[in-house]
């Protein structure tokens, strides 16, 4: 994400937490990183570093699991372009830039 935003100042990502059922402790530390609305907690999730707990009650995750199954994604992560595809899976920054196009 940081090196497509580098070379392309004109694309944005809106991140949704999406924790998948298989992983026990992904819901409270999505929640967390919603309350937070923290980039750095996100990093640190990826880092496998342990989180705080949530500061916060919210709802957002539940949507977003809503959410997700209503647009039939299963994966994390998975992208939607601006035309509405769905994509699946990592995606390099050239990779995803050639996605997104111009």
């Amino acid at each position: 994400m940081k090196k497509v935003i580098e070379e392309r100042k004109d694309i944005a990502f809106y991140i949704k937490m999406f924790p998948l059922r298989i992983h026990p402790e992904a819901y409270e530390k999505a929640k967390a990183i919603v309350c937070e609305k923290s980039l750095a907690l996100l990093e640190s999730a990826f880092e496998k570093k342990p989180l705080p707990k949530p500061k916060c009650e919210t709802t957002v995750i539940d949507e977003n699991i809503k959410l997700a199954e209503k647009l039939g994604i299963s994966s994390v992560p998975s992208i939607i372009l601006p035309n509405g595809r769905v994509v699946p899976g990592f995606k390099g920054a050239k990779a995803l830039i050639e996605l997104i196009g111009k």
